[in-house]
């Protein structure tokens, strides 16, 4: 088991994975995230690349249209 922290909660992932696919986990427009990593912004074509690790702090922001 690792211990993360998704937007101010505490997860546990049964694996290690990689950010794009906590994302999907997570959020139901990913198209629409903006993901911030250990206080650092990640750019959508570099999520794959990124492995989460114990500790790691994730703050995932969801762009909704409206008015």
């Amino acid at each position: 088991m690792m211990k993360i922290l998704v937007n101010g909660q505490k997860m546990q992932l049964t694996e290690q994975i990689n950010l794009k696919k906590a994302i999907e986990k997570f959020c139901p427009n990913p198209e629409y995230t903006i993901a911030e990593l250990n206080g650092a912004i990640i750019k959508s074509p570099q999520w794959g690349s990124h492995t989460l690790n114990e500790g790691d702090v994730l703050e995932l922001v969801n762009f909704v249209g409206g008015g």
